[in-house]
């Protein structure tokens, strides 16, 4: 059912992490804030995790990489989570957000969906993986039965 729906979710996910990689570079003093002080070079990391948001979201577009992606995602989500709860334990404000502690912590059940939401899209289509593939070669296509998609049967 929410297969055909998952274009527009990838398309959806993919525009939001690439505007919100590139305010790594337009605010990164926001971003260098939360990073907990335990961590080595706050400003590199901001820049990191900022390019990696981008390039993960250009490659949720990319058919070939989109997999590839939205993994990169899910453990980008996962990675920022000390940064989250480093904000909402010191009760730091960034200016891409309204400064309001509630809704601090209410980012982390968001940032759960986020994680479910990438990893959604580095699942295989159900159509591909209960019936086969499409055969790729002919005027016509056709769904080629899972048991012959590895064999020379068709």
């Amino acid at each position: 059912m929410m297969q055909q729906y998952k274009p527009l979710f990838r398309f959806i996910l993919a525009l939001a992490v690439v505007a919100i990689g590139a305010t790594h570079f337009t605010s990164p003093d926001s971003h260098i804030r939360i990073v907990p002080s335990v961590l080595p070079h706050p400003l590199a990391l901001v820049y990191g995790s900022g390019v990696i948001e981008i390039l993960a979201g250009i490659g949720l577009l990319i058919p070939r990489v989109s997999h590839a992606a939205a993994w990169v995602l899910v453990v980008l989500f996962i990675a920022i989570f000390p940064a989250n709860l480093n904000q909402a334990i010191h009760n730091i404000p960034v200016s891409a957000m309204p400064h309001d502690p509630p809704l601090i912590w209410l980012r982390f059940p968001f940032q759960v969906c986020l994680v479910l939401w990438a990893w959604w899209l580095t699942r295989a289509d159900e159509a591909v993986e209960t019936m086969g593939a499409i055969e790729p070669d002919s005027d016509t296509p056709k769904i080629i039965p899972e048991s012959k998609v590895n064999s020379n049967e068709r």
